[in-house]
This record gives structure tokens, C-alpha cells and sequence, in this order.
């Protein structure tokens, strides 16, 4: 398996980030299919882009903001679904923060069930095209928050990047009062307008941030499982991706990557610097 050169130590114990990879995507509809080929790929991609070899030594870039001074960052490997929720539940009740990398959108409903059952309810902050609130079917990727309702605060939630909600899943919003930001709403307010809105979302750092790669627009992000044009852009997701963390988080996530639908790995080369810019927005007075 490959294994992230991010990684400098070796064991959970001595960890304050640990990264792991659920390659399944059994709760996927799909058609386009190959997520779970997802967490290896970035892995390669952050190793190939995030790093220069030079005179026999690798020497890693810098994070455009944040940093990874004295950070103890653990990629704990692969592991299959059904064991998923009692690692993150271990994690968390141990002060660790997890990434996950999918694999699909469903994962997040076990994360978010681990961490509930320790922290209680948390905010959501949610990157998608799609609401993932259907609730005439259920235990899928498209019923994420359905399935997790009991877990969140949805005061303290929002989603952003929304532009391909079904009918059920604008009324299940609207139910909760769960806050969704378009792109639309992106390009009219601006960036500082969104960014105040997720500033709003602190809950004390008590926070889930979930990244379905789909919330942007298949010009910067081709290699999706549910591409959906008019999204949003590279810039935009990591600015306000960077500000969400900052202010806290207990997990974060990053899903449906479907390399067989990359182009030129330009996805690829993009998740891997989601996850760069991730973990150097984490701030270890907060673990």
C-alpha cells in the first residue's frame, strides 16, 4: 500500500492527526463507479505533488497559508467500513483529529455516529452539489443526512456548493432550517459574505467538515462519481475550506473521487492539495 510521505510517525498513540483510507463505495448509485480506488490514488498524487526531489532528498512545498511545524501526522492505511466507526470513536475520545478519505459519500454517516456518540451533537459543515437528504430511501450516499439527523445541530450547520437538490431534499431542509449556499450565492454575495456565514458556524470547534469532491465544478474537479456543472471553484472551496477548519474541527472527510474519470490527474493534483492545505489550517491549540 502506498503510504503518504506526510506521515512522520508511526503510531496512533504518539498522533494528533490520523488519516485513513475507506476504499468502498457499496453505498454508491452511481453510475459512474471507481471510488474506491479514490484513497490510493490521492495518496500517490499528494506524494507526487507535494514534494520535489532534489540531490537525493525530498523536500516537501509549503501550504499557501497554515503550516506543518511540529504537527504528528499518522496515514493508518486502508481499513473496510464495518471497522470505521470504532476507529473514528477511539480517535476522537483520544483528543485525535481524523481525515477520512473515500470511498463514498456514505462513510461520513458512520464518522459523524462515532462522534456523536462521544461529543454529542456537532456542526456540519457540508461541500456538496447535492443535499444528501433524501429520505424516501435511505442507508445510501444520497441519504447521508437523513441518516445522520440525530448527529448534528443543524443550527450550527450549513451546506455549500448546493446546485442539484431533489424536490424531498429542499423540503427536508427546510424542515431543519439547514442553511444552503449555491454557487449562485457564491458569485452574487462573494466570498467574504460566505465566509462571515461559516465564521457563524463555530460551535465552539465542535465541527464536522465533509468534502464531497462534487461541490466543485467538473472544470476544476472532471474525476467525480456525480459531476454537476455551474460549481464552485478550486479557490473559493479552499478559502472557505481553510476558514471552516481554522476555527476548530473534531474530523473532516474528503469523498467521491472516481480517478477513472480524471483527466491529466487534474483532480487528483487538487484533492491532494485539499488535504495539504487541510491539515496545515488545523491548529494544535485546538487537539
Amino acid at each position: 500500500m502506498v503510504s503518504l510521505y506526510h506521515s512522520n510517525i508511526d503510531s496512533i498513540t504518539k498522533a494528533d492527526i490520523v488519516i485513513i483510507g475507506v476504499p468502498d463505495e457499496s453505498k454508491s448509485h452511481a453510475r459512474r463507479k471507481g471510488t474506491s480506488k479514490g484513497p490510493d490514488i490521492i495518496r500517490i498524487a499528494s506524494n507526487e505533488s507535494d514534494f520535489f526531489e532534489r540531490n537525493g532528498k525530498i523536500i516537501p512545498i509549503c501550504p499557501m497559508r497554515g503550516c506543518f511545524d511540529s504537527k504528528k501526522i499518522l496515514d493508518y492505511g486502508n481499513i473496510k467500513r464495518e471497522n470505521l466507526y470504532q476507529l473514528i470513536f477511539d480517535l476522537v475520545s483520544s483528543k485525535k483529529i481524523p481525515i477520512i478519505l473515500g470511498g463514498d459519500h456514505a462513510i461520513t454517516t458512520i464518522a459523524l455516529k462515532a462522534i456523536e456518540d462521544f461529543f454529542g451533537k456537532v456542526g456540519l459543515i457540508y461541500f456538496d452539489a447535492h443535499p444528501d437528504f433524501v429520505s424516501s430511501t435511505t442507508d445510501y450516499y444520497g441519504s447521508v443526512i437523513t441518516d445522520s439527523i440525530k448527529c448534528i445541530d443543524f443550527g450550527q450547520s450549513m451546506m455549500i456548493g448546493i446546485r442539484s437538490a431533489e424536490p424531498e431534499e429542499l423540503v427536508n431542509a427546510g424542515k431543519t432550517n439547514l442553511e444552503l449556499v449555491t454557487p449562485i450565492d457564491v458569485n452574487e454575495l462573494g466570498i467574504s459574505k460566505i465566509a462571515d456565514r461559516v465564521k457563524s458556524k463555530d460551535n465552539k470547534g465542535k465541527r464536522y467538515i465533509s468534502i464531497d469532491l462534487d461541490c466543485l465544478d467538473p472544470a476544476f474537479a472532471p474525476g467525480v462519481s456525480v459531476p454537476s456543472p455551474c460549481g464552485l471553484s478550486s479557490i473559493d472551496l479552499i478559502c472557505l475550506l481553510k476558514l471552516a477548519i481554522s476555527s476548530g474541527i473534531v474530523g473532516l472527510d474528503i469523498v467521491e473521487f472516481s480517478p477513472d474519470f480524471d483527466v491529466n490527474n487534474i483532480t487528483a493534483s487538487l484533492v491532494a492539495r485539499i488535504l495539504l492545505e487541510s491539515i496545515a489550517s488545523i491548529k494544535m491549540s485546538r487537539i
